[in-house]
């Protein structure tokens, strides 16, 4: 049975791959680095953002070639501190803060669009406490806390 692992990169197809890479390196901190024929890509943690201008020319690509249908979330250290940045630079919040759902836990965000209008979430995650409802007295024993996945 074939297992995945996590996701290493998604390609991004773009009207102007410098004008793109220019907002994901000032608003949101990535680095741009260059590969295979000059290529470029935006680089952050552990994953990585391809660029693919549209009129690119080779194979294989995705069947439908369109700037500004992405929808990325991003997870952050401080959702105010981002909110900051995206202040000092001039950009307009679409939406939020408002909580979501995440992959692995619930989500503050905020939305954003890049020059290419993809929209782009930028969220925290949110430490979660499971209340219980279960009531003790002192000739019951305590019960050890669940172990926390995180």
């Amino acid at each position: 049975m074939m297992r995945l692992v996590s996701l290493d990169h998604v390609v991004l197809t773009v009207h102007d791959v410098e004008r793109i890479s220019r907002f994901y390196q000032d608003v949101l901190g990535m680095k741009e680095i260059v590969f295979g024929g000059g290529r470029r890509a935006l680089h952050f943690g552990q994953q990585k953002i391809n660029l693919q201008p549209v009129d690119v020319d080779h194979s294989p690509i995705a069947q439908e070639q369109m700037p500004g249908t992405a929808d990325l979330c991003f997870l952050v250290e401080s959702l105010d501190s981002a909110i900051a940045r995206l202040r000092a630079a001039s950009v307009t919040i679409v939406e939020g803060p408002v909580f979501r759902t995440g992959a692995s836990s619930p989500i503050l965000s905020v939305y954003i669009r890049d020059p290419d209008g993809n929209l782009i979430e930028l969220s925290q995650p949110q430490d979660v406490v499971i209340a219980s409802d279960e009531r003790t007295d002192s000739k019951t024993p305590k019960k050890k806390p669940p172990k926390s996945n995180r």
